[in-house]
């Protein structure tokens, strides 16, 4: 293949998608920055909507402005989301964090299946997901078993291990659509009808997937899900996350937290909890007005761009990126740590290194490439399609190549830091 940077330049000046790029905020140019799948940049229309934000809607309009917008964004911001996600209007909802809304839907899930003793994940799911599973079933009386779809690979999952675990004592599959680690994506759309076949129900985790694949939630016919809004839709950090609920279920399952603003009439005060009749119930306090704007900003940012112009750039990149590895790094004995199937991957690329820490010290301190790192070995290189160049893999791996053939990562202690 070409390694050259004119042959990188020349893939950037053919990206319908480049001009995108002059949108986000970057105070360095001669950073590269390769984490976009852990926290989204900023786009600078944020910084103008923040200024009119202070200013005129907490400044000038205090207490009026719930009335005039704020009250509505929960859910104005979650139909905007439903377009990425592939869901109808009035099934998302913008609130609290992805830890807090896969807690409401698990417990609101397993009270829908009373009968069911069993509940799916598997061993890729991000820690926070298996945490919340394990709290449910704790707080349920330690009825349930959690049983975890197991790797032969370390990458991936294989359909008969699937096959093998879900059945019909099964109340809940809950799995993440693009894992944290390797990337490996499922084929919703199967699991989902082949869960339901089973008469369980699914929730998918999107954190890693939307806004970098496109997902069909109602397609797919999915009962529920959640996803963060700090990564791909760039909400910024700590950014409340979003939830749906299909419709079907909207009057059936119950959140475990009955807050004011998930009753009918929120402003009657009544002392008796009255559910929404639709997905609102499914709010619990008082909204962070100040995170919404952003949000909305890195969404509208999405759908301009268009969620398959946003995947096939995506491709683009990460096959990009993959022969490269195996071209510059794997004689320096780096191997992938991410499926080499487009179909069965998401927008981040693992590569795999016994200096894996190092190595990622060395790219952030010395050389100026900003992944981020994943126990053991793994150092991920986000690949956001709305602001990540062409030129910028080329460079990340050339940097990375310096690295091992001047032994810069003998330069930092293995020690981890509080933040990898």
């Amino acid at each position: 293949m070409d390694t050259s940077l004119d042959f990188a330049r020349n893939l950037d000046s053919q990206d319908p998608l480049a001009s995108f790029r002059d949108e986000f905020y970057s105070a360095e140019p001669d950073m590269i920055y390769m984490d976009g799948n852990s926290l989204g940049r900023l786009p600078l229309e944020t910084i103008d909507r923040y200024d009119h934000l202070l200013k005129k809607e907490w400044g000038d309009r205090l207490i009026r402005s719930w009335n005039e917008k704020w009250i509505t964004w929960p859910a104005a911001i979650g139909d905007k989301i439903a377009k990425l996600v592939g869901a109808s209007e009035g099934e998302c909802l913008v609130a609290d964090s992805t830890t807090i809304n896969l807690f409401k839907l698990i417990m609101a899930a397993l009270d829908l299946k009373p009968d069911r003793r069993k509940i799916v994940s598997d061993v890729f799911n991000f820690p926070t997901d298996l945490y919340v599973l394990q709290s449910c079933n704790h707080l349920k009386g330690d009825r349930y078993q959690i049983a975890l779809l197991n790797s032969r690979d370390g990458v991936s999952i294989d359909w008969d291990e699937i096959e093998s675990v879900i059945d019909e004592n099964t109340a809940v599959v809950s799995l993440s659509h693009v894992v944290f680690k390797s990337g490996f994506m499922y084929d919703a759309k199967r699991l989902t009808e082949y869960a339901h076949s089973k008469g369980a129900l699914v929730l998918w985790d999107l954190c890693h997937s939307t806004g970098s694949v496109p997902v069909a939630l109602n397609e797919w016919g999915a009962d529920f899900a959640v996803g963060c809004t700090y990564k791909y839709l760039n909400g910024g950090p700590g950014s409340p996350a979003f939830l749906f609920v299909r419709k079907g279920l909207q009057e059936k399952a119950m959140p475990p937290i009955w807050g004011w603003y998930g009753d009918s009439k929120p402003f009657a005060f009544d002392l008796e909890y009255s559910p929404a009749g639709d997905v609102r119930r499914f709010l619990s306090g008082t909204s962070s007005i100040m995170s919404y704007p952003a949000i909305e900003c890195g969404v509208d940012k999405l759908l301009e761009a268009g969620i398959e112009q946003l995947r096939k750039k995506s491709i683009a990149l990460s096959s990009y990126l993959i022969d490269l590895v195996d071209e510059v790094l794997a004689p320096y004995g780096f191997k992938l740590g991410t499926p080499r199937d487009v179909n069965l991957r998401g927008s981040h690329v693992s590569i795999q290194h016994e200096e894996g820490y190092r190595i990622n010290c060395a790219l952030i301190n010395e050389m100026n490439v900003v992944p981020d790192f994943r126990e053991p070995n793994n150092i991920r290189l986000g690949l956001a399609p709305l602001y990540t160049s062409f030129e910028d893999v080329w460079t990340t791996v050339e940097r990375i190549r310096v690295i091992m053939a001047e032994e810069k990562y003998t330069h930092f202690s293995s020690t981890r830091i509080g933040v990898t």
